[in-house]
């Protein structure tokens, strides 16, 4: 048994304030910092929880858009009808995720903030730079069938395992945060960091900053949006590759697109060379195709993984075949 202490936070400001140092650390649904716990992975000296704070609703802006408070569990975001209308996408995302028990916990704020799956890290006995920076990365010359193909460096090659967090970024999603400086405003796309030569930093975030809420920006009139998600099993299974799509077609021809990829790098990739190709030409598999290929040109894989090329070309070509249909 480790041994760590408890603190119920009574407000915002004293939950940030009580973030001294980095043993200290945020608890909210704790599915993933639980199990880390278990494995010896984290060991904080203090836990604080959050569950008590008054961020668990989900309001409509005055723009039309949605605001997500940090600790709503993934479960009625995934029933929200507001969600399951306008937003489709995401409640698609959320319900490929986990289990129904542990969507029941989960949390906004902590599905983004969830660290990787990756073997090598949740096994101690192993060398892994994310958590002893300098001593290696094992799943390099080793298991790589679940890691990255985008984005990786000689330092990391995890992947980011939330699926809300790919949807998140294909929705164009803001991420509102309260550190010791005040409150800031993250776009989800810049949360999350590449590996670098500094893969323990999975986000831009400090110990300190607590995420307090999501903003989701209203979609244009016609735009759809669905999630699609390749995996070993059809439940409780990490995605071996994923596409969060939101597509608006007017006569034939793609007005507006938004594509992010999951399963394929250390943080939702937000497929911005896809997107280019796509926006202004008939929609088609031929183009949708040279977009996907496009956007994984640069894409090396590892010894296990090179098959998540042509899956994820697939994906998305799939996916906004589906949205393009649907569209006319």
């Amino acid at each position: 048994m480790i041994p760590f202490d408890y603190r119920r936070a009574v407000d915002v400001d004293s939950a940030v304030g009580a973030v001294t140092d980095p043993e200290v650390a945020f608890l909210a649904g704790g599915t993933n910092l639980v199990d880390r716990m278990k494995l010896g992975v984290a060991a904080p000296r203090v836990l604080v929880d959050i569950n008590r704070l008054p961020l668990d609703e989900v309001e409509q802006l005055p723009d039309g858009g949605l605001r997500i408070g940090a600790t709503v569990r993934n479960s009625d975001l995934a029933a929200h009808p507001i969600v399951r209308q306008f937003y489709p996408v995401l409640s698609r995302a959320l319900l490929s995720g986990a289990s129904g028990q542990l969507r029941n916990l989960a949390t906004t704020g902590g599905n983004l903030l969830q660290r990787t799956r990756c073997s090598y890290f949740q096994d101690v006995s192993t060398p892994c730079n994310k958590r002893e920076p300098g001593s290696g990365c094992s799943a390099i010359g080793g298991f790589t069938r679940q890691h990255a193909i985008l984005g990786a460096s000689e330092h990391c090659v995890a992947t980011h395992p939330s699926d809300m967090a790919v949807a998140m970024a294909a929705l164009d999603a803001e991420v509102l945060v309260r550190g010791p400086a005040g409150h800031r405003v993250v776009p989800v796309v810049d949360l999350h960091r590449l590996p670098g030569d500094e893969p323990q930093r999975d986000t831009v975030l400090s110990p300190a900053d607590l995420i307090t809420a999501v903003d989701l920006p209203p979609l244009p009139p016609g735009s759809r949006s669905l999630y699609r998600k390749v995996r070993d099993r059809a439940s409780f299974a990490f995605a071996l590759v994923s596409v969060a799509a939101v597509l608006r077609v007017e006569q034939g021809v793609v007005r507006d697109v938004r594509i992010a990829l999951g399963g394929v790098a250390h943080k939702p990739w937000r497929a911005r060379r896809a997107e280019d190709v796509l926006r202004g030409s008939p929609v088609g598999d031929d183009v949708f195709r040279r977009a996907a290929e496009a956007e994984l040109a640069d894409a090396k894989p590892l010894g296990d993984n090179a098959f998540k090329v042509p899956l994820a070309r697939n994906t998305v070509v799939s996916a906004l075949r589906e949205l393009s249909r649907e569209e006319r």
